[in-house]
């Protein structure tokens, strides 16, 4: 490192590196460059997991009623059927067979609609991308600059390189 030494006016010599930043200064830097790369990892996941959130709560929600319907039905209704089968002049096992297909054919078409809900649910797919991208953001090629812009997230919206523009 080169020191150059320079007089003041009071005639005292005083000796400055060549605008080189302190460490001190470098890890400060570092360290907002991480806590705003992190806030904004989060504030992006946020607003995407809520979406699927949404989602997968009537895909379990259609999952439940199968259930309830399995449970009740084997408890009130298959009960009544099967006994007014066999007063239309079914033998008695046939139609507690025929109520039981009947309940079973329900409970998989509930099962059927839960598994398309789930099925519906995105992953968030710019928190991925942003998560491969961060040794990129985290390497740096003079301090305090980045190679890539970190994604900006407001009100639900998310910024990213340039004019692009996405809608959570």
């Amino acid at each position: 490192m080169a020191h150059s030494a320079q007089s003041s006016p009071s005639g005292a010599r005083s000796t400055t590196r060549a605008e080189e930043p302190s460490v001190g200064a470098l890890v400060q830097s570092a360290m907002a460059d991480v806590s705003t790369l992190i806030r904004s990892e989060i504030e992006l996941a946020k607003a995407e997991v809520g979406r699927s959130a949404k989602k997968a709560g009537v895909g379990a929600g259609a999952f439940g009623a199968a259930a309830a319907l399995l449970f009740f039905s084997g408890i009130f209704l298959f009960v009544t059927i099967a006994e007014l089968l066999t007063w239309l002049g079914l033998i008695r096992w046939v139609s507690y067979l025929l109520v039981w297909l009947l309940l079973v054919v329900l409970a998989g078409i509930a099962a059927l609609v839960g598994r398309r809900m789930i099925k519906k649910i995105e992953k968030p797919e710019r928190t991925i991308e942003t998560l491969r991208d961060l040794p990129e953001v985290v390497r740096r090629e003079a301090p305090g600059q980045r190679r890539r812009e970190v994604p900006t997230v407001s009100n639900g919206r998310v910024q990213l390189r340039g004019s692009e523009n996405y809608t959570v």
